[in-house]
């Protein structure tokens, strides 16, 4: 009886330690194995997710036409292309190298500064790239009275609240693309708050003319207006004008 015990408890050591070895090295025992392989559908999981959210930002950010935010950033703005610095003048700045309009650059300041989407107002004609011929097209457009085909449209604006509405004055007067762009859709409800780069004019009578034509809008007054000298350091009168909104 004694032996049958003492062979009884050496084999429970024995398994016992069969045990621990296959805990330690993992090779015995299935569970430290399923550990790491949850540990790694995990990470795999959390990656995927991370990607996906990068995808939809860059997505909403390029178009305007996805995401959460409540707000959108719209504007119409023609860089002058020729020559590789700004000049007096010209409707561009150059940030980091690269030649932006100068309303784009102020739209991307307003975008950073509340999160808002941006969206492109563009046309099916493209417009001069110097300054002298845009000028003349411009001043011939609003002789004319033209309304300018547009080449990009907001499929989900029920999805914004809040529009900002960037713009050059041209003529003392919108570009007649936004008067495209203001007779297209139905902003009613909608609050909109302009934004103008300009040559010494500011905004001209250009927001009570936004009021004509979405008299269902609110159209904030405290609109934002830059003078094109003044684009390059534009950044903490944008920051300090958001704030002034209390959105």
């Amino acid at each position: 009886m004694k032996k049958s015990m003492a062979a009884l408890f050496g084999a429970l050591i024995a398994g016992m330690a069969l045990a621990g070895c296959g805990s330690s090295g993992g090779t015995s025992s299935g569970t430290p194995d399923t550990v790491l392989e949850t540990q790694a559908a995990a990470q795999a999981s959390e990656s995927q997710a991370a990607e996906s959210q990068t995808a939809g930002a860059e997505s909403g950010a390029a178009g305007g036409e996805t995401g959460s935010s409540n707000i959108l950033v719209a504007y119409f703005s023609v860089p002058e292309t020729d020559g590789v610095d700004t000049v007096a003048g010209a409707s561009r700045v150059v940030v980091d190298g690269q030649v932006l309009g100068n309303c784009q650059y102020v739209a991307q300041l307003i975008s950073e500064a509340t999160g808002g989407e941006m969206f492109r107002i563009e046309t099916v004609r493209e417009y001069p790239g110097s300054h002298d011929p845009l000028l003349e097209f411009a001043y011939n457009e609003r002789a004319e009275d033209a309304r300018p085909e547009l080449a990009t449209q907001i499929e989900n604006l029920d999805s914004y609240d809040v529009i900002f509405l960037g713009y050059p004055n041209w003529n003392s007067d919108l570009p007649m693309p936004l008067y495209t762009f203001l007779e297209s859709y139905d902003l009613s409800g909608k609050t909109i708050i302009p934004f103008t780069t300009h040559g010494g004019s500011g905004f001209s009578r250009t927001i009570q003319t936004i009021r004509d034509l979405q008299p269902n809008a609110t159209v904030e007054e405290n609109g934002l207006s830059i003078s094109r000298n003044s684009v390059p350091e534009a950044e903490s009168d944008v920051t300090e004008w958001i704030s002034g909104l209390e959105l």
